[in-house]
């Protein structure tokens, strides 16, 4: 019984001193990847019958946008990607768009209104637009995404 109690209270010792054990190089390693640009991808369903309308939105209108943010530096890029093989379910297309950052409260603030006297439209007129793209398009969520650069 001794020697079990032993046992175990060397087994204790050695899993609460393990950690500390570590040889000092595995310690002093650095992860090997640094976080580069975010990528929001955003998944949208078009609904039958609605692929020219939603095309010729995101050719004129939604891509303007992205060039204006793109010229302030907001955003580095933007593409397109459609679904070829698209399972029930998943999204028609994906939109992509790349930044350096994301900017905090302020940041968001500025842009908000640098963007709404650039495109001269009221805050009510850009929810209306949104809204009747509804009709022909849903979307169905969205991820943000990190590039993973290798050190």
């Amino acid at each position: 019984m001794k020697l079990i109690k032993s046992m175990m209270m060397a087994a204790s010792v050695a899993m609460v001193t393990a950690p500390m054990a570590l040889p000092t190089a595995a310690a002093a390693q650095e992860w090997p990847f640094v976080g580069g640009e975010y990528s929001m991808m955003t998944g949208i369903f078009i609904k039958d019958g609605g692929s020219y309308k939603y095309a010729q939105y995101l050719a004129t209108e939604w891509a303007r946008n992205q060039d204006f943010a793109k010229s302030q530096g907001w955003i580095t890029g933007y593409k397109m990607y459609g679904n070829v093989y698209a399972r029930e379910g998943e999204p028609s297309i994906y939109l992509v768009v790349t930044f350096p950052s994301i900017p905090d409260a302020a940041e968001d603030e500025r842009r908000a209104e640098a963007y709404d006297a650039w495109s001269k439209k009221t805050i009510e007129e850009n929810e209306a637009a949104a809204g009747n793209r509804a009709e022909y398009r849903t979307v169905m969520g969205a991820m943000l995404l990190q590039e993973f650069k290798k050190r």
